[in-house]
């Protein structure tokens, strides 16, 4: 049987040789190193483990995609237009682009979490967007949420929605405030107006008008009428009107335009 070799005898005499503490600090570094290559190994060993497991085992796929918070959509439609590839790994699944995609198909989702479920699912939380207004355009009805964003399109409208109705193109003073403003920022003003509105007013509002930027009025289901002006200090003026509504109940017309000067006309 073949004896040490030279370095390792060397390696031996240096050990044997010299003070014990250099002897004990000389062990304690090979010790550390054999413990780093060690820690070395097995990391890489469970780095490949987990990437196994991630990307190329079955046991983490995406198989199931589930749906809530819908109203008005069904899952299956939400699921359709989300398109999510079941069959690849679930940690290589889109999830932003996912969103992306719904959010571009489904107008009507105003917001959407796409999120893992471990080990195998894929949860699509949905918020859909809510008409507080509705304008008719040949026979339909465009929905439109608080953001004046019209959304769908639907044959009937939303009970208790007021209709939007821009008079935009029947006077002079019409066309100069559509071309200063644009049409969007108009339905915005609306939308504002709409939020702003007593709640007792909220649910009797038949007719949002609006003929400029600073004319805004309101029908009420009963036939009174209602003149805002802009959608501008709207808080100020809800209260003058619900103060004016109590002082006149019998009042037919409400101008709250000047809401520091409010008025009441008619019996």
């Amino acid at each position: 049987m073949a004896g040490p070799s030279t370095a390792e005898r060397g390696e031996r005499q240096q050990e044997s040789s010299g003070p014990p503490l250099v002897r004990g600090l000389r062990r304690l570094r090979r010790l550390r190193l054999r413990t780093i290559v060690i820690l070395a190994l097995a990391v890489a060993f469970l780095g490949a483990a987990v990437l196994w497991v991630l990307y190329g085992s079955p046991w983490t796929r995406a198989e199931r995609v589930s749906v809530s918070g819908t109203r008005v959509l069904t899952p299956e439609e939400v699921r359709r237009a989300a398109d999510v590839p079941v069959g690849d790994p679930l940690v290589s699944v889109d999830t932003g682009a996912i969103a992306a995609r719904l959010r571009r198909q489904l107008p009507r989702i105003d917001s959407v979490r796409v999120e893992r479920s471990w080990p195998h699912g894929i949860d699509l939380k949905v918020v859909e967007r809510t008409a507080v207004m509705v304008e008719e355009k040949g026979g339909k009805f465009a929905e439109v949420d608080a953001g004046g964003v019209r959304f769908a399109t639907v044959s009937q409208p939303p009970e208790g929605v007021p209709l939007l109705e821009l008079s935009l193109s029947r006077s002079a003073a019409s066309a100069a405030s559509l071309r200063r403003f644009g049409e969007d920022r108009l339905v915005r003003a609306a939308v504002t107006v709409s939020g702003h509105l007593p709640a007792q007013v909220a649910h009797r509002t038949r007719v949002v008008k609006v003929r400029t930027y600073d004319d805004i009025s309101l029908e009420l289901t009963d036939g009174r009428t209602v003149a805002w002006g802009s959608g501008d200090r709207s808080r100020e003026k809800a209260r003058a009107l619900t103060a004016l509504m109590k002082a006149a109940p019998d009042a037919r017309h409400f101008d709250v335009s000047v809401p520091s000067a409010p008025a009441s006309a008619g019996s």
